[in-house]
């Protein structure tokens, strides 16, 4: 029997946001469990769509034994604190070395996180790691699709395996796919042959969605590359908001002949190249978007308003009111928005109660230059203490703490509030205070693709609207200033030249 150390650490880094991401923000989770020590991270993950609860079932139905290190995660946002990465890195690391003599790694990783001081928090996490196992020990981890894949990620452990949806309804799927490569880099006794290929453009989130091409075709082509080739492929579309040199897309594999590993992935990266143009999605202003929205929407046929540069799962802090505006201007009925992250006007709404009306100043809390909070009088319709079970299937199993929650109402339009960030990705987020989405007409979600999993299936159609917010749609629209030169910041679009 094999034991097998297991950690996580999940950040994904928009250096562009307005707020850091502090140790208590590990603490609390914003969405998902909070951090998480020793062995009591395989019942806490047990059951929920993240890869660690894959990784370790996976690992033990193969035969190895399992040894819990530390696990966090924290929503999207600027960089992580240089004391929360230390705190977290070296509580693991302390962890690691007393464990003794382990036979391999799995961790837990996003792949796009920067630090206060660091520009690839995993790289630097997997170096310290083969400092303490050595050379010999494998050590694998499994990835977000939105991971910014670095060489020194590469270079530093035996396997790397990205998400293949997006929405990420494989997260738990992916730990498996870990987990096994792993084992069979332990049956072999020796590491896989890679093959690693950085591509040459950026493209926005919304584009980056599975559900439609290019992504669609192109992970399809990848699912028969790898059966083809007996190889085990990733193509990381990567996270476009995290300003240092190596953000971008990949495509990277593994596997045991070395030659059939880097056909399949120079022929995955040849079509990620070929699609580019196809990248390029239409983006709607928020006025423009309510207007149509009106027209087609119905209940029982919603139209979904993607709010996406306010997304939480972005580095957005789910606070901006553009896209409310444009609802509350046209007095959109059966228009119901979330989630808003405001604590304060959701503290206020419980200390008013339900039935009652106040004055609310609503969002815009992080500081987003030139924004105000929205002001009027709204009423309170419903409570909630933002505990609740997702059912959706992205967050399926996922237990949430969002807080005080409440739902306020002003001519017709309705905004979720909650207290604690979490982008709008499932329909118990609305259920729980009391609005079944499938009977509205309008659904205006601070999220930029997660939602399509468990709301797309409910819509007419899907908006994708440009409000004001830090989270860009279109890489162009953000100051950059230390890419790699030559990077394009958008489908066929301009190259990224230094200052």
């Amino acid at each position: 029997m094999s034991v097998i150390a297991v950690g996580g650490f999940q950040h994904e880094t928009n250096t562009f946001a307005p707020s850091k991401a502090d140790y208590a923000a590990f603490e609390q989770g914003g969405g998902w469990p909070p951090l998480t020590y020793g062995e009591d991270i395989a019942p806490r993950v047990a059951g929920a769509n993240i890869p660690a609860a894959g990784a370790i079932a996976a690992l033990h139905a193969l035969g190895h034994k399992t040894i819990g290190l530390v696990w966090g995660a924290a929503s999207p946002s600027a960089q992580v604190t240089r004391d929360a990465y230390e705190r977290i890195v070296g509580d693991m690391l302390a962890r690691l070395a007393a464990a003794g003599p382990v036979d391999g790694v799995y961790l837990d990783l996003h792949g796009a996180m920067v630090t206060e001081h660091l520009d690839d928090g995993e790289g630097e996490l997997l170096s310290r790691v083969r400092d303490i196992v050595g050379q010999r020990t494998p050590i694998v981890a499994s990835l977000d699709l939105h991971a910014n894949v670095t060489r020194a990620m590469i270079e530093n452990c035996e396997g790397l395996v990205a998400y293949r949806t997006y929405p990420h309804v494989d997260m738990a799927a992916a730990g498996e796919r870990a987990a096994r490569l792993l084992d069979r880099t332990l049956r072999l006794g020796k590491p896989a042959a890679s093959s690693f290929h950085p591509l040459d453009f950026l493209t926005g989130l919304p584009s980056q969605c599975t559900l439609i091409e290019p992504a669609r075709s192109l992970y399809a082509l990848l699912d028969r590359l790898e059966r083809e080739h007996d190889a085990v492929l990733s193509f990381a579309p990567g996270f476009p908001m995290a300003d240092f040199p190596e953000c971008g897309m990949t495509v990277f594999g593994y596997g045991d002949d070395a030659g059939r590993v880097r056909t399949a992935a120079t022929a995955l990266a040849r079509s990620v190249t070929d699609a580019e143009g196809d990248f390029s999605m239409q983006l709607f202003e928020p006025d423009a978007a309510v207007v149509r929205a009106m027209k087609r929407g119905e209940p029982g046929a919603p139209v979904v308003l993607a709010d996406t540069q306010d997304n939480p799962g972005a580095g957005g802090n789910g606070d901006t009111t553009g896209l409310l505006a444009a609802l509350l201007a046209r007095r959109a009925p059966g228009a119901v928005l979330g989630l808003l992250i405001d604590p304060a006007s959701a503290a206020q709404a419980h200390a008013i109660g339900v039935g009652r009306k106040a004055i609310f100043a609503l969002g815009e809390i992080s500081g987003v230059p030139g924004h105000k909070p929205l002001g009027g009088e709204f009423a309170v319709l419903a409570l909630g203490d933002g505990r609740f079970t997702c059912t959706g299937p992205m967050f399926q199993g996922f237990r949430m703490d969002l807080g005080p929650m409440a739902l306020l109402e002003k001519d017709g339009v309705r905004i979720a509030l909650a207290s604690r960030k979490c982008q709008a990705a499932d329909q118990e987020m609305f259920r729980h205070l009391g609005v079944e989405p499938k009977r509205e007409r309008i659904l205006a979600l601070k999220s930029s693709v997660h939602f399509r999993a468990d709301f797309e299936p409910i819509a007419r159609e899907v908006l994708v609207v440009a409000a004001p917010g830090p989270a860009k749609a279109d890489p162009t629209m953000f100051s950059w200033k230390r890419l790699r030169p030559g990077l394009r910041l958008k489908p066929l679009g301009p190259a990224f030249q230094p200052a």
